[in-house]
């Protein structure tokens, strides 16, 4: 119950979040609400965008691991990136050994506001929470967290790219401003639907286990009225 608690309240805090982002109108960072799941060995993208769509080619875009705490022989207390994008070029010296040579953005893409990160040959390490982030947009929605999950049953397939959505790889162009509202109108009301099911859902579950706990004190109440009259006999 705890957890499906918390992933209510996740899905909850990403759609409010979201939706007061596309109805102001200003850009945000956007990563997949759902986990990305694959086995060791895949290859795997991490998907995360802007809405709308804007070039960030000459922004810092950083990705990096929220749950990593810094090295403690540190004195600096540095946090080192799975993947760092600063002056229109990867940043190897702050990355994390583990992930050398191994990730990348898709540089063409980021024009059009994609900056999904690809990790290849994951491994069951690699598991965890991955924060998307571009430190210098201008909104308050600057990062967004992606989850990963490497599940060793799981078959080893050659790349997770063609289970993902083609928007998130190749998002289109916009045409014009009427496009892009347009675009945030239908984004919000389909976010706002989202929740609905949601809470409708989380509503189901906790009815219903209300229901049974108010049946169980029921039937306990019974119990004792019968065992009270058999004493009293």
């Amino acid at each position: 119950m705890f957890a499906f608690t918390l992933t209510l309240w996740t899905v909850t805090v990403h759609v409010f979040t979201a939706a007061r982002a596309a109805g102001t109108g200003q850009p945000h960072v956007i990563g997949s609400l759902m986990p990305i799941v694959a086995a060791p060995g895949d290859d795997v993208i991490l998907p995360c965008h802007l809405e709308p769509f804007m070039n960030v080619e000459a922004l810092t875009v950083e990705w990096s691991k929220p749950d990593l705490k810094p090295d403690p022989l540190d004195r600096l207390s540095r946090v080192e990136y799975v993947h760092l994008y600063r002056d229109r070029r990867e940043v190897p010296d702050m990355k994390i050994q583990s992930y050398v040579k191994r990730t990348a953005l898709f540089t063409d893409r980021l024009k059009h506001g994609n900056i999904s990160l690809k990790i290849l040959n994951v491994t069951v390490e690699d598991e965890g929470r991955y924060k998307c982030f571009i430190p210098k947009l201008n909104s308050p929605f600057k990062d967004s967290i992606v989850q990963l999950v490497v599940d060793p049953n799981l078959k080893e397939t050659t790349t997770t790219e063609t289970t993902l959505h083609p928007r998130t790889l190749q998002p289109p162009e916009p045409k014009n401003e009427t496009d892009l509202t347009g675009g945030r109108s239908h984004l919000a009301l389909l976010l706002v639907a989202v929740f609905c099911v949601v809470l409708v859902l989380g509503g189901g579950v906790g009815g219903y286990l209300f229901h049974k706990r108010k049946h169980h004190q029921k039937n306990l109440l019974k119990y004792d009225a019968v065992s009270d009259k058999s004493q009293a006999i």
